[in-house]
């Protein structure tokens, strides 16, 4: 069977021969041949790539083996859920650049969230989260477990507890494949979420007698410096970087966690890096910071392959997907 992304790498090779599109090329071909080296490669979502709808090449990308961990925001693992059990519900605002306040309101008043051109409604979608994690919640909290945040997730992925919500194809759901993989997933700065808010309310109302039935991002960092030494045992490990913030600054420091707080010498530092990034380079801009900044603090060699696309990530991203699920 042709490979149906074949066409999407072969336009891209031809076309795209020159600056910022070069970049994306190279980037690719270079993420190709990481993996044909028998390194890893790791994801990092910021933004709101799971409303842009990222699921539809990035669910491929885990299930093919392209992604072997992702780090990515609360509200991008939250949004595919979001998405997954409301989808038909979502309106799409066309004029979005032009919208007044009194128009805002009006959107705000029929309960639908903006996301750029997006409405997210929140009786369909953020209360529907809502009503299916408490329980989950609060059955830890009584057994005296403790979880982070993904994996409540995918406890309620396995037990089918939305699957009578389903308004998209579960194979174009990101967060579904993770599950089903059992990916690697770490969040970061959860707390900085609607379900994270919904958590404190939970409290707040007696729902739940306190907040630690979810652990924190210092338990996340825990558990990835045992994941990364684990999996650079033998080979590299890349990073694909999906804009900037916590998603990505984060996990990439834990290389040097491990070779000077642990003092781990022989520690592999990241094998390549890439960021999507449309944040301008700039004083003390750390997600707008071009990659060679990253060897002062021992995260990446000289030598790493290096690139930053300066784009909107809603375009490049899929193409980059595309490319490599084309090789």
């Amino acid at each position: 069977m042709p490979n149906p992304y074949a066409a999407i790498k072969t336009f891209m090779e031809h076309h795209y021969r020159h600056f910022n599109a070069r970049t994306m090329v190279e980037a690719s071909q270079a993420w190709v041949d990481q993996l044909h080296a028998g390194n890893k490669m790791f994801l990092t979502m910021a933004g709101a790539m799971s409303t842009a709808e990222i699921g539809l090449t990035l669910a491929e990308l885990i299930h093919r083996e392209k992604i072997h961990g992702i780090s990515c925001t609360g509200a991008n693992l939250e949004e595919d859920l979001f998405n997954l059990v409301a989808h038909d519900l979502y309106e799409r605002i066309p004029n979005w650049r032009s919208l007044t306040a009194e128009e805002e309101v009006a959107l705000a008043e029929r309960g639908l969230n903006r996301v750029t051109d997006t409405c997210i409604p929140e009786d369909e979608a953020m209360r529907v989260l809502e009503a299916t994690l408490i329980p989950y919640w609060k059955r830890a909290e009584d057994a005296g477990e403790r979880y982070l945040p993904h994996e409540y997730m995918y406890q309620v992925i396995r037990d089918g507890a939305l699957k009578e919500h389903y308004q998209i194809d579960p194979k174009n759901s990101w967060l579904l494949a993770a599950a089903e993989r059992d990916l690697p997933l770490f969040v970061p700065g959860w707390e900085d979420s609607t379900l994270g808010n919904m958590c404190v309310g939970a409290r707040q109302s007696g729902k739940l007698k306190s907040l630690d039935v979810v652990k924190s991002g210092l338990c996340y960092m825990d558990r990835l410096v045992d994941w990364y030494r684990e999996m650079t045992r033998d080979a590299g490990l890349g990073f694909f970087q999906v804009g900037g913030g916590i998603a990505g600054d984060f996990p990439v420091c834990v290389v040097p966690l491990m070779t000077q707080d642990l003092r781990e010498e022989e520690t592999r530092l990241w094998s390549y890096f890439c960021q999507i990034s449309d944040s301008t380079t700039s004083y003390g801009s750390y997600s707008g910071a071009v990659p060679n900044e990253k060897i002062t603090w021992g995260k990446l060699e000289g030598t790493s392959p290096k690139f930053i696309i300066e784009s909107d990530a809603t375009i490049v991203a899929p193409l980059v997907f595309a490319y490599v699920l084309a090789s």
